[in-house]
């Protein structure tokens, strides 16, 4: 299967593509599923760095359809990474729930990045939900020793993946149809826990709207400078 104009942009931009072969397959819930991978020589090639995603490619009818998803647990020397699934009605959460070892997909990797933070934050601020929390988990990872407040929409999975600590405050917010109480909750408690935001690191990834909303928020009304924002929306109601 080609990639149509998508992958023909990808490629004048020099992305570069990839072959993943899928090793092992374990349910977390039942709407959250985990897929193991051989990299293909993507971990060799490229450097990696925290909340690193990759585009999968996915037949539908015939036509190419791209999805970002983030790698997990990243084994460099091995060659192996894992890719969490949040599931729902898709071609992309259809392919999971098939999926076996030795099934292969295409990927290709162009537009990820993580800027080295300067000075190291304070204080972690994340808003994320099901289809973010493997970038989240790969942020508390990364900054092992920084606190961290993580407001987490939540559709009623309880046993989804955290990987909170004691150093970690998890404030789950149930989501209602257009995400406003997670954005009530940020905008009533994000000015308190940065009375200097430049000493802090706000990272925001949940559906389109709200990740808009807040991202506004944060640097009009909140100070944050532009460099220690970083907002994607990761999906779209």
């Amino acid at each position: 299967m080609g990639h149509g104009w998508e992958g023909a942009v990808l490629k004048l931009l020099r992305a570069k593509d990839f072959t993943f072969t899928v090793t092992g397959a374990t349910p977390i819930t039942e709407h959250y599923r985990r897929l193991t991978f051989t990299d293909g020589g993507l971990l060799a090639d490229l450097p990696g760095h925290p909340t690193m995603w990759v585009r999968l490619w996915f037949d539908d009818g015939g036509r190419p359809h791209q999805r970002g998803y983030t790698l997990v647990d990243p084994d460099r020397e091995a060659g192996t990474f894992a890719i969490e699934f949040a599931l729902h009605n898709g071609v992309a959460s259809d392919w999971s729930r098939r999926a076996e070892p030795g099934d292969t997909i295409q990927a290709t990797v162009y537009g990820t990045g993580f800027e080295p933070l300067d000075p190291e934050p304070e204080r972690l601020l994340l808003v994320g939900d099901a289809a973010s929390l493997p970038a989240v988990n790969s942020l508390l990872d990364a900054f092992p020793d920084t606190p961290a407040t993580i407001w987490f929409e939540t559709a009623g999975d309880d046993a989804l993946p955290y990987r909170t600590t004691d150093r970690h405050d998890l404030r789950l917010v149930p989501r209602v149809a257009d995400g406003e109480a997670l954005v009530s909750r940020v905008r009533e408690e994000l000015p308190g826990l940065a009375p200097e935001p430049a000493l802090a690191y706000l990272w925001i990834a949940v559906e389109a709207r709200s990740t808009r909303a807040l991202s506004a928020f944060a640097r009009r009304e909140v100070g944050f400078p532009k460099h220690r924002v970083h907002a994607m929306a990761y999906w779209r109601s």
